[in-house]
């Protein structure tokens, strides 16, 4: 079964997009192209039930098991040395990127307390956009009685766009909530 907004995007979108950017070739459209999410915490270091706690969390948001990371070099400032578990990330593609994408959209952008649009500036110069959550819970698919820490994420949306122009009329065209001013 195809995803309702991946269905939109190739009925109809796509030809919007096109005509948007003065685009002649249809593969000149942008498209999404992954998805990572990412969730770096220093107590997964020397805890190993929050390594734990942050798999199971990510698991359940992404529906796919994230890749735990794991430190490059030694900082004695942070207490950390090279090869010890420091986050999780997973990158989603495919239908299951279109289905997260819808739903973070649909359902958990209105869950966020006092939300009032993103930022156009989070572009990355390539069309890529990354944005933070400040908690996992606005997720419904986590379990409120089952979160033994409030931790923040990382989401970046990369597209096949090569500037930041088409990359934001992609992303708004598919319902980005963007900010006005």
């Amino acid at each position: 079964m195809i995803p309702r907004l991946k269905e939109a995007f190739n009925t109809g979108l796509n030809e919007e997009i096109k005509k948007e950017l003065g685009l002649k070739n249809v593969n000149q459209i942008p498209t999404l192209e992954k998805i990572v999410i990412n969730i770096g915490s220093g107590k997964a270091a020397t805890d190993g039930r929050a390594l734990e706690s942050m798999v199971d969390e990510l698991t359940a948001i992404s529906g796919q098991k994230p890749v735990i990371r794991r430190a490059k070099k030694s900082i004695a400032g942070f207490k950390i040395r090279e090869g010890m578990p420091i986050g999780v990330s997973v990158t989603l593609r495919g239908d299951r990127m279109w289905e997260f994408y819808d739903r973070f959209i649909q359902v958990v952008v209105p869950r966020i307390r006092d939300f009032r649009g993103f930022s156009k500036k989070s572009f990355d110069g390539n069309g890529n956009y990354s944005l933070g959550l400040n908690e996992q819970l606005v997720f419904p698919e986590v379990e409120y009685d089952k979160v033994r820490d409030i931790r923040g994420m990382n989401i970046t949306i990369c597209t096949t766009a090569n500037d930041n122009k088409k990359g934001y009329v992609l992303l708004h065209s598919l319902g980005f909530p963007f900010r006005e001013n």
